[in-house]
């Protein structure tokens, strides 16, 4: 229950902070996507985890916001802290070491709002390096786009569940 309440305060700040109101995501579209813009963000969250493994530091600035914040861990869902919290300028020095050999999506599904993209599902990881035991793990995830000059920019990441290890 709590994890719920805290799921749906994190989308009502997301759409307060863009300025929107939250809409059906049945009814909504993006303004400046003429494509499927479901697609879209599915096709730009690939892109961007293709990166995240190549360690590509300057696609991720390009497309994350400039107040981009990523929280690891689910500590936070169950009353105590998460592993870390990381603004751009942090995460973006993680990627720049490249530990991953992979990072594949799995079960992800998309709600528009707006010019707001909310995308919930997990991916699982395999690093280069470390505890063999935790080399593989996954993760559940929320994450926000915003679609600013007619592009998706990543504004957050939230860890819902895990890392869980051995994946």
């Amino acid at each position: 229950m709590r994890t719920r309440v805290v799921f749906v305060l994190f989308i009502a700040a997301a759409c307060s902070a863009s300025g929107q109101e939250p809409k059906s995501p049945a009814t909504s579209k993006p303004s400046a996507v003429a494509s499927d813009p479901v697609a879209e963000v599915l096709a730009f969250e690939r892109e961007m985890e293709a990166a995240v493994v190549r360690g590509d530091v300057a696609f991720l600035d390009r497309v994350c916001a400039s107040d981009f914040s990523f929280t690891h861990g689910d500590g936070w869902t169950t009353g105590g802290a998460p592993l870390r919290v990381e603004n751009k300028a942090q995460w973006l020095e993680s990627v720049g070491r490249a530990p991953y050999l992979a990072r594949d999506l799995d079960s992800v599904q998309v709600e528009l709002h707006g010019d707001i993209a909310i995308s919930y599902g997990r991916y699982r990881a395999r690093n280069k390096a470390g505890d063999p035991g935790r080399r593989e793990f996954t993760v559940w995830f929320v994450r926000v786009y915003a679609l600013r000059n007619g592009r998706w920019h990543y504004v957050s990441h939230r860890t819902v569940h895990g890392p869980t290890y051995g994946a």
